[in-house]
C-alpha cells in the first residue's frame, strides 16, 4: 500500500516553527520506515517570504493539493484576512475527494473560511477564541482540546499543540507503536495531559472601578483561608447583602465566590510552582478547607491534577 500522499501549503509570512512541525512528522522522521510521501506547495511557486527574515523558495502551486491524501495548512498570519479563492476552492475539492485536511493552530481559520467546518468541532490557539467564536458562529470551538478531529478535518490549537495532532495523525495510519518511536524520536510524550485550559491565563481581576469592592476584595485576598460568611463581608463594606451581590457582579463580572475560588485556585498556582508542600498544604494556604474540593475545583479550572500542574511548571521531582 502506497505512503499516504501529504502536502503541506506554505503560506505568506508563515511561522518557521509551524511549518516545520508537518515537515518533519510527515519527513524522514524513521530512517527505517517510509510513512508519508511530502510535498509543500503555495499558492504562487517561487519565492515565500517567512516572518523571521528568511523565505523558501516553493516549486510547486496549489495542483499539488489535488493529488494528496492529507493536506495541512500549518498557520495563517492575519485572523481578519479572508483567504484567497484559489486557495479556499482547493481546500474545499480536496475535501468533497475524501482527503484529510488539516489546520495547525491559525490554520484553522483558513478550514473555518472554507464553511467545510460549520457544524463541527474545532480547535485554535486560546487567544483567539472569542473572535473566532465571533466570526465563525456556526463552527463549535473546543477552547480546551489541544487538537480536534471531526470527521475528515482535523485542527490544533496552538504551537506545540500541532505536534500533538501530528503524532495524533501518525497514529490514526499507522498505529500507537509507530507513533510511539515517531514521539520518541522528537523527544516528545506521545500524549499530553490535559488541554488548552492550563495554559490559558486568566489573572483574577485586581481591582474595579468600585472603591467599597476594591476594599474588599484587598481584604479578601489577606485573608484566603478565612471561612467568609456573605452577611459578614456586606457589613465589612457597609452594604446590604442583597446590594453586595449585585455590586459585586456588576463591578467583576464574577459571583462573590466565583471570584473567591479564582483567588484561591491563582495562589495554588503559585504554592505549586515555588514549593514542595504537600497537597494537603497547598489546600490549606491557598484558602481551601478540603483538599477534596481542592483537587476537584483545580482539575475541572486546569483540566489536570494540581501534582500534574506542578511536573509541569515547576520542575520538580517529588512525587505525592
Amino acid at each position: 500500500m502506497p505512503a499516504p500522499a501529504v502536502v503541506v501549503i506554505a503560506t505568506k509570512g508563515f511561522s518557521p516553527f509551524h511549518l516545520s512541525v508537518p515537515c518533519i512528522i510527515f519527513g524522514k522522521i524513521l530512517q527505517d520506515k517510509h510513512l508519508f510521501d511530502l510535498t509543500i506547495c503555495a499558492e504562487k511557486t517561487g519565492v515565500v517570504d517567512s516572518d523571521s527574515g528568511f523565505s523558501l523558495n516553493i516549486k510547486d502551486g496549489l495542483a499539488a493539493v489535488e493529488h494528496a491524501d492529507i493536506v495541512v495548512v500549518p498557520f495563517w498570519e492575519h485572523t481578519d484576512v479572508k483567504p484567497g479563492k484559489a486557495l479556499l476552492g482547493s481546500l474545499q475539492k480536496a475535501a468533497e475527494r475524501g482527503a484529510e485536511i488539516v489546520g495547525l493552530c491559525l490554520g484553522t481559520y483558513v478550514l473555518a473560511w472554507t464553511g467545510l467546518l460549520d457544524g463541527r468541532r474545532a480547535a485554535t490557539h486560546w487567544e483567539n477564541e472569542q473572535d473566532f467564536k465571533t466570526r465563525f458562529p456556526n463552527v463549535c470551538l473546543d477552547t480546551n482540546a489541544l487538537y480536534v478531529q471531526d470527521g475528515q478535518f482535523i485542527t490544533s490549537a496552538g504551537t506545540a499543540a500541532g505536534i500533538d495532532c501530528c503524532l495524533h495523525i501518525v497514529r490514526k495510519h499507522y498505529g500507537s507503536a509507530i507513533a510511539n518511536r515517531v514521539a520518541r524520536r522528537m523527544v516528545m510524550p506521545p500524549h499530553r495531559e490535559g488541554g488548552q485550559a492550563q495554559f490559558i491565563e486568566r489573572p483574577v481581576q485586581q481591582s474595579t472601578q468600585d472603591s467599597r469592592i476594591n476594599m474588599l476584595m484587598d481584604y479578601l485576598r489577606r485573608n484566603l483561608g478565612g471561612r467568609h460568611d456573605l452577611d459578614a463581608l456586606a457589613r465589612f463594606v457597609s452594604m446590604s447583602r442583597r446590594t453586595l451581590t449585585r455590586q459585586f457582579m456588576k463591578a467583576t463580572g464574577m459571583s462573590l465566590g466565583d471570584w473567591l475560588t479564582a483567588e484561591r485556585l491563582q495562589r495554588s498556582q503559585e504554592i505549586l510552582e515555588t514549593t514542595t508542600y504537600s497537597i494537603e498544604k497547598v489546600a490549606e494556604e491557598s484558602g481551601f478547607h478540603s483538599v477534596t474540593n481542592f483537587r476537584q475545583s483545580f482539575k475541572s479550572r486546569f483540566g489536570v491534577s494540581p501534582v500534574e500542574w506542578r511536573k509541569t511548571f515547576s520542575g520538580s521531582p517529588e512525587q505525592f
